[in-house]
């Protein structure tokens, strides 16, 4: 449950979430606990908005810090790989429980994200799947709204940050599983 939006205009890239975490009916808002950022920040202005498990945030954190060497978040294929090499050690270190459904075709990370760097903004999800997109995304339970949000906005404003504002707050107003007070961070593109 989340709200995860990246932007591109302009030359400017956007990446926001917000703060609410759940587990199961009882929510935990950003007023009641420290660590309530959804974006990583890692490697030389990478960063990483993950949706799902309240656990990935904290074990991605431990994996980019304990295995930096392994990153590359430059572009789609580097981050394809990356990932690829990552998920043998999510099962090995951090006990990842990748039993799939039958009928998916790969055995599944679990994780679904969006990644904002100097060379644009991807998404990445559970079966390493890597799109690279031109305009805007998001990801979550509240990103259906965040689209729709954006979508209208893309057109109206020349800001990313205008617009990644907006899929956000969109996402917060109407997503149960959303909520307000928002991180926010942009950067020049390459």
């Amino acid at each position: 449950m989340s709200t995860i939006v990246a932007v591109v205009k302009n030359n400017i890239a956007c990446i926001a979430a917000d703060s609410l975490t759940s587990f199961g009916e009882t929510k935990q808002a950003a007023q009641y606990v420290s660590d309530y950022e959804k974006i990583i920040e890692f490697a030389d202005r990478n960063y990483i908005g993950i949706v799902g498990s309240a656990a990935h945030h904290l074990v991605m954190q431990n994996l980019f810090e304990k295995h930096a060497e392994k990153i590359d978040f430059s572009d789609r294929f580097s981050i394809f790989e990356t990932m690829r090499q990552l998920h043998p050690i999510l099962k090995d270190e951090y006990y990842l429980n990748s039993k799939d459904e039958d009928d998916d075709s790969y055995e599944s990370s679990r994780v679904d994200a969006l990644v904002m760097n100097r060379n644009g903004i991807f998404g990445l999800y559970a079966l390493r799947e890597v799109d690279q997109y031109t305009r805007f995304w998001a990801v979550g339970s509240g990103a259906g709204f965040a689209l729709g949000a954006m979508q209208v906005a893309y057109e109206l404003l020349d800001d990313a940050t205008a617009i990644a504002r907006a899929g956000i707050e969109a996402g917060a107003s109407f997503d149960t599983g959303s909520a307000l007070p928002m991180s926010l961070y942009s950067l020049e593109l390459n």
